[in-house]
């Protein structure tokens, strides 16, 4: 390897990399980025990649876009900050919650803003436990994910996500937390069993796991309509109607997670409507802004909300926000990208170019690395397996999807390997047609070389 260069050796003493081998960083350093336009970004070495994952599922106009880049700076010379405490507001906020009520696919009566997804679904979690106390049901307090959910890294968020590495050695997961079967139909299903069966088994287990805790301690599921890190899962037929049969049956709110899949990513604006979805909520940030600036969110409907009256009544204040909720910057920014979805039809450009984004990631499906080949809209991935006939899974250290992820850079790619040696693919959403066959081009190579590397591996051993 060729020797680190100032800045990444700098980079190595001062920062902390989120879900990065702190020990192989401290040898291998980072990928430092300096520049990016439309889809594309470019390093310090002025090596230019796409952006695969739209950074971390979430810049979705791609990098550069001029009127994003106008209406910061317009905001910000007006007013760059105040706060929404104590009863102070600003126009830009409350535009933005408008839109955003008129938007929802959950019923909407108020927005209350947070500075991230974690924050937004820890949010919910908060606010459902304060809706039960304030009606009267202190015992209906549980929250019940997924296994291979992610919903989030705070205390409370981490224990919603349903992934090894955000557990061990944090504690995690805290009281009243429950994780129900992951829906990964392709993993997870019996022999012989079509997805209408697998999806009525894990129905069933739902209501049996409700059952066993008692239905009056549960006070909400939630669930992403898409699981993103976890593996871009996609629900199996039939499987969301059985799961909402069950919630309506024990009166358990549906918390939507629509962070990654709001917005035009599954081809239409929201993942609900994709899915037929009945939310008594969703959580958003991300792509709310294209990730210009950070922004959060959730929707209160107006039973919350009535509940939440009572209790400043009682109380005297609602006791809970952020300094940033709401803030000038983030909510122009947002305003802006809203007014861009809806005037460059967004999810109508998605929707003429997803064909060819999931023709092309199901005929990966025939290289020999790849078990199964996923995905919806503009988001997909890879699950890549040792052995395609009995999907036997490569051993953790051979680091498949890892090795993978390295060669797509090399090709010019920037990829993500998530969890269950998957490798993931969330590209901008204006990306073009020959540009989805570039990404995918570089794509199939990085599996040829990463498969000839495999293959040297285990003739050594």
């Amino acid at each position: 390897m060729p020797p680190l260069t100032n800045a990444q050796t700098r980079d190595i003493e001062t920062l902390i990399h989120p879900y990065t081998n702190l020990d192989a960083h401290r040898s291998d350093g980072p990928v430092i980025l300096e520049s990016g336009k439309g889809i594309h970004v470019r390093d310090s070495n002025g090596k230019q990649y796409i952006e695969g994952m739209a950074g971390l599922w979430c810049t979705s106009l791609g990098y550069g876009n001029e009127e994003l880049i106008e209406a910061a700076r317009e905001q910000l010379s007006r007013l760059s900050f105040t706060h929404l405490f104590g009863g102070k507001s600003h126009d830009t906020a409350i535009a933005l919650a408008e839109k955003l009520k008129e938007m929802s696919p959950a019923p909407a009566s108020k927005i209350l803003f947070t500075s991230s997804g974690s924050e937004a679904n820890d949010t919910q979690i908060k606010l459902a436990w304060y809706y039960n106390n304030a009606r009267g049901l202190p015992r209906k307090k549980k929250i019940i994910s997924r296994q291979r959910a992610y919903h989030g890294v705070t205390i409370a968020t981490a224990s919603l996500t349903g992934l090894p590495a955000n557990h061990t050695d944090f504690d995690l997961p805290i009281d009243g937390i429950l994780h129900t079967a992951c829906p990964h139909f392709y993993r997870y299903a019996q022999p012989d069993e079509s997805e209408e069966e697998f999806s009525t088994r894990l129905a069933n287990e739902l209501d049996e796991l409700i059952q066993k805790e008692d239905p009056g301690t549960i006070a909400a599921f939630i669930a992403e309509p898409v699981m993103g890190a976890g593996g871009v899962i996609v629900p199996p037929q039939g499987y969301f109607a059985k799961v909402q049969g069950v919630l309506d049956t024990y009166d358990i709110r549906f918390i939507v997670d629509e962070v990654i899949c709001g917005f035009g990513r599954t081809g239409n604006m929201f993942g609900s409507q994709t899915y037929d979805l009945k939310p008594d909520t969703i959580s958003l940030a991300k792509a709310v802004t294209s990730a210009y600036a950070p922004l959060g969110a959730l929707t209160v409907s107006e039973d919350v909300y009535q509940a939440m009256l009572d209790e400043s009544r009682k109380i005297g204040t609602f006791g809970h926000g952020y300094t940033y909720t709401g803030h000038p910057l983030s909510a122009a920014i947002a305003l802006k990208t809203l007014e861009i979805y809806e005037r460059d039809d967004i999810v109508a450009h998605v929707r003429s170019v997803a064909p060819i984004f999931q023709s092309r990631l199901e005929a990966l499906s025939e290289h020999p690395l790849v078990g199964n080949a996923r995905g919806v809209g503009l988001i997909g991935a890879v699950e890549l397996v040792a052995d395609k006939a009995t999907k036997k899974q490569f051993d953790i250290k051979q680091g498949a999807a890892a090795y993978a992820a390295r060669m797509c850079e090399e090709e010019g790619l920037i990829s993500r390997a998530i969890f269950g040696d998957a490798l993931a693919l969330c590209p901008p959403l204006i990306i073009t047609i020959d540009q989805i066959n570039e990404m995918f081009d570089m794509f199939g190579r990085a599996l040829d070389r990463t498969h000839d590397h495999l293959k040297t591996e285990l003739s050594k051993s």
